[in-house]
């Protein structure tokens, strides 16, 4: 055996699961077709949202708390800050999902936070215009992550506690067996006792039929000159997730004090061929950020200076898959977090590695099951470019 571990894909979630086993010493194998830290995939962008108050599901609640305990701890091996929490804003009508989801969770597991009614919401956070009668629901265990520094410190700590992680070679084939798992690159022939497959968006290449298909969609992320740039300073701006009418957007602070990150909350278009990410971005499609930005956020000009392109695995459910799947022998499987998985993925990690040296894990991820009923009517993934379609329709 070269290890007792394999990790197949060292990005967000295969960075962390490396770090978690071999801080439990293990013997772990890492591929990476690129390198940890790269921007060409799930991972990048500068910031990503943390918040504990989350209006996919309660069920997250244990998890985020988990990962929040998992980013200090990682910062204490590394000597390096990723997790501010600065707070966060859930934007939008009182009867809305996204306001009425939050404060279930909130309910539903004690968490602090505050419901600000419109005069107030005004007073305190004038960066935002608000529409009559909107309500903000200020968690204050929110704030944001650093995604590339993160993935590089997992994965420069992992190697520091022993693990092995090879650089530049795409994985061709991953079989498992009864007694183990061959990995194949171009190269050679590798062979682990157990897989943990953390490929990302490439993840429909190595998991035929054992999980559920994933869709990739283009992440695009999109940033804007403030005419007052202090307004929107860390201390000054939380983090925010609106869904206002048409608009459903999130929002970071100025980390450089010149510019402001806004992005829409869903995939822009599909990604075909994940090896051909396409980075550039038509400007047709920038219309819905654009018309977003100068409706909600009128201190920010409404033309972006900056923008990024990445990708994510989407399920049918937007809920991801982490765990054995039928029919793959010594196999766990962490992939299609649907755009909303970095915040816990050292808590992932954790439960990945739980899996693997004990054969079951404390951590309550039983709705991400690979296994798991299908969704009577699975919700459609949206695009920029459907909206605009409409938009054209309409206008």
């Amino acid at each position: 055996m070269d290890a007792d571990v394999a990790v197949v894909g060292v990005g967000t979630m295969g960075s962390m699961t490396c770090w978690q086993l071999a801080r439990r010493g293990a013997s772990v194998i890492g591929f990476e077709q690129f390198a940890p830290g790269h921007d060409r995939s799930g991972a990048g962008g500068e910031t990503r949202i943390f918040r504990t108050a989350y209006h996919e599901g309660a069920e997250y609640v244990p998890l985020l708390l988990t990962a929040q305990d998992q980013w200090r701890e990682l910062e204490a091996e590394t000597g390096r800050s990723v997790l501010t929490l600065n707070g966060g804003l859930m934007i939008g009508p009182p009867d809305g999902a996204l306001v009425r989801s939050v404060l279930a969770g909130a309910a539903a597991h004690d968490l602090p936070h505050e419901l600000l009614d419109e005069h107030e919401a005004r007073r305190r956070y004038p960066q935002h215009r608000l529409e009559p009668g909107e309500v903000m629901v200020l968690d204050p265990q929110a704030g944001f992550l650093r995604p590339e520094l993160a993935v590089s410190l997992a994965g420069m700590r992992a190697e520091e506690l022993g693990a092995v992680i090879v650089r530049h070679r795409p994985v061709v084939a991953v079989e498992p067996d009864a007694d183990g798992v061959t990995i194949r690159t171009a190269e050679r022939r590798w062979r682990v006792g157990q897989v943990v497959l953390a490929a990302g968006a490439w993840s429909n290449r190595l998991l035929p039929r054992h999980t559920p298909p994933l869709t990739v969609q283009r992440l695009v992320m999109t940033w804007f000159v403030a005419r007052h740039p202090s307004w929107f300073d860390v201390e000054r701006f939380p983090i925010f997730i609106r869904e206002t009418g048409a608009h459903d957007v999130s929002g970071w602070p100025s980390l450089d004090g010149a510019y402001v990150k806004v992005a829409v909350n869903y995939g822009y278009d599909r990604v075909d061929d994940p090896d051909r990410l396409e980075r550039g971005v038509d400007d047709g499609l920038l219309v819905t950020i654009r018309t977003a930005v100068r409706d909600l956020l009128p201190d920010l000009v409404p033309e972006p200076v900056r923008i990024g392109a990445y990708m994510d695995g989407y399920t049918d459910d937007r809920h991801a898959v982490v765990g054995r799947p039928d029919g793959l022998p010594n196999t766990v499987v962490a992939t299609g977090f649907s755009g909303h998985g970095f915040k816990m993925a050292p808590a992932i990690g954790r439960a990945a590695a739980d899996l693997v040296l004990r054969g079951r894990t404390a951590l309550p991820i039983g709705h991400l099951d690979p296994a798991r009923p299908a969704a009577a009517s699975p919700a459609r993934l949206r695009t920029v470019a459907a909206d605009l379609a409409a938009t054209a329709r309409t206008s």
